[in-house]
């Protein structure tokens, strides 16, 4: 039976390799392409529709969706802005949607997906720390999956198949360490972006890497986490794995603990998101001597890396609290890079904008959560501000 494919951010890491994996799916793999959605990169797009032949394609961007058009003609229907993504999804046939299109601009279709009862293969992690209560309920409420595709959840979520929830003690959630693993708090408040962008494991995006750096990535893998499968929070545990080779392990009430291995490359937990439940072959690596020949694991530490405690107190605050630390780290990250911040002032604007969001009573919505969202981007710029005019001190750990 063929399996349809519906590729967000087809032009972002997630979706390049998305393509990669079923342009080399082995002859007669019953895999297609049905949509593609993507911001601006237009030439791309037009090099994957004639690649694929999907049937029908959106672009954010308006400009870039006219050019498309132009260079396609009439036989592929171009959607556009950010309403042409929801109508992609909701008029193609498809099975699973590999979703990588990057931020908040993400929640919306994670929702439009689950909506239509189908699976969704998540790599946008934005949509869980900004709603995962109302993404998984409406999951529950529409008969849909949601199969992670972040290389950590997709190792908890292979451990836990045919098992009971209710029987795991405690899930270990790896983290590499990221660059500054090593560092002194003095080296790691000092250190420069490029320093930051030099993970030794992975090749991810400036956001990602950043988080890595800071351990704010991990803090927000607590979250999602959390709503992916009703975890509290005294049942996560996070473990500095610096090899990237176990990517999660799960320890069940009688001792055990299974864990899932593998090297540090996307394509494995993209491969597992497309197939599921079943197992496709290819030819990814698999056990090798000189990947697997050291394992090491140690303890975060929280004065080093105070950021990861900001995961653990969303899950506690609970509410608008995962959508306002977000949006501020997003922000952070953005005037970090610009030099207008330090590392450390980075944590420091998140812990902030958490201290002083509205408190909101009650299930939350879709717009009370991005409107919480939009408070926090413009809390978080004016807190840079202040801290670029010497107005505010930052805290120190």
């Amino acid at each position: 039976m063929t399996k349809r494919l519906l590729v967000l951010g087809s032009t972002g890491s997630i979706g390049t390799q998305t393509l990669d994996l079923v342009r080399s799916a082995p002859e007669g793999a019953p895999l297609e392409v049905v949509g593609l959605a993507a911001a601006s990169s237009w030439e791309t797009v037009l090099e994957q529709v004639q690649a694929f032949r999907p049937s029908l394609v959106s672009m954010a961007d308006p400009h870039a969706a006219a050019r498309l058009r132009e260079a396609l003609g009439p036989e592929v229907e171009v959607l556009e802005g950010d309403a042409g993504v929801l109508e992609l999804i909701r008029r193609v046939d498809f099975d699973v949607a590999i979703h990588g299109i990057v931020g908040a601009a993400g929640l919306r279709p994670s929702l439009a997906v689950l909506e239509r009862g189908k699976t969704l293969g998540l790599a946008n992690k934005e949509s869980l720390v900004i709603a995962g209560g109302l993404l998984t309920q409406v999951a529950r409420d529409h008969g849909a999956e949601i199969v992670p595709v972040d290389s950590e959840h997709s190792a908890v979520f292979q451990c836990l198949r045919g098992e009971r929830l209710e029987r795991v003690r405690v899930v270990h959630l790896t983290a590499s360490g990221g660059p500054f693993r090593t560092r002194s708090l003095d080296e790691i408040r000092n250190a420069t972006p490029e320093e930051a962008l030099a993970h030794p494991n992975w090749d991810m995006g400036p956001r990602v890497t950043i988080g890595s750096a800071t351990l704010m990535n991990k803090a927000l893998e607590v979250i999602e986490l959390h709503h992916l499968f009703q975890l509290p929070p005294e049942k996560i545990h996070v473990v500095v794995h610096a090899q990237s080779i176990v990517h999660s392990m799960v320890e069940f009430a009688d001792g055990s603990v299974m864990a899932q291995l593998g090297p540090p490359d996307m394509r494995g937990p993209i491969h597992y998101a497309i197939h599921h439940p079943d197992r496709g072959t290819a030819d990814l690596e698999g056990f090798s001597f000189e990947r697997f020949a050291q394992l090491t694991f140690e303890a975060p530490d929280p004065e080093r890396f105070p950021a990861l405690a900001l995961g653990f107190r969303v899950i506690a605050d609970g509410g608008t609290a995962g959508a306002v630390l977000n949006a501020a780290d997003e922000i952070a990250v953005e005037a970090f890079l610009e030099r207008r911040i330090s590392l450390s002032q980075l944590v420091e604007v998140s812990a902030a904008a958490l201290d002083a969001r509205p408190v909101s009573a009650g299930p939350l919505d879709l717009e009370q959560l991005l409107d919480a969202d939009r408070w926090a981007r413009q809390y978080a710029t004016d807190h840079i501000a202040r801290l670029s005019a010497g107005e505010a001190t930052p805290k120190t750990s």
